[in-house]
């Protein structure tokens, strides 16, 4: 992919809309969604509900629980700009660290026979994963569209087409996006193409 301008920084006024486009931000960052769609999805897919949360909390720690971690950490010790990674030359190495995290959370899952859902929800992260690095060396796509699209999709293949209708919610991810100059509308939408495609190509059999 070609390269082309970074998004410029937020120079407008703050105003209702910036605010609600922050909240959007937050609450959509990939480690809520990714955390959630995780403990839904075990949940769903075990046996005793007990069962499924444990394996749930075991996927989150490795999927989101220590990259998280490390980007936290990053921040405080100025390494990383923010919590969501903003600058495209900082998101190199928490997407290493990530990838990691998830191939060992990945193998142990395995190792420790989890069901097959769990284990279709880390393969989709680890090949995620491996895009999002590759992409990110040249160009800055939106991973929190990625992911929100990932996780609709993937939802859609769990409980039915009939939650097709939280689609205009992926435009909302990405305005947000957007409107904190975060990211192009190009960004946005091949980030959220991805996420889906991976989420279908990848979950979708696996499960």
């Amino acid at each position: 992919m070609g390269g082309g301008a970074e998004p410029r920084p937020v120079t407008t006024r703050p105003g209702p809309g910036l605010r609600i486009a922050r909240l959007v931000t937050e609450v959509t960052a990939p480690a809520v969604l990714v955390s959630l769609l995780i403990i839904t999805v075990s949940w769903h897919s075990a046996s005793r509900p007990g069962q499924g949360l444990v394996w749930g909390l075991l996927a989150t720690l490795f999927v989101t629980g220590i990259p998280f971690a490390y980007i936290v950490g990053g921040v405080r010790r100025g390494r990383l700009t923010d919590h969501h990674v903003g600058r495209r030359e900082q998101r190199r190495a928490p997407l290493l660290v990530g990838l990691g995290s998830v191939a060992a959370g990945l193998a142990l899952l395995a190792v420790l026979g989890a069901p097959r859902p769990v284990l279709a929800l880390a393969v989709s992260g680890l090949v995620g994963l491996v895009v999002a690095v590759s992409v990110s060396h040249w160009w800055k796509m939106s991973i929190h569209s990625a992911v929100a699209a990932g996780t609709l999709v993937i939802l859609m293949l769990t409980f039915g087409t009939r939650l097709v209708v939280a689609v205009p919610l992926l435009a909302v991810v990405g305005w947000s996006r957007v409107r904190l100059r975060d990211h192009t509308v190009a960004q946005v939408l091949t980030g959220g193409a991805l996420g889906a495609l991976i989420a279908a190509v990848i979950f979708g059999p696996l499960r």
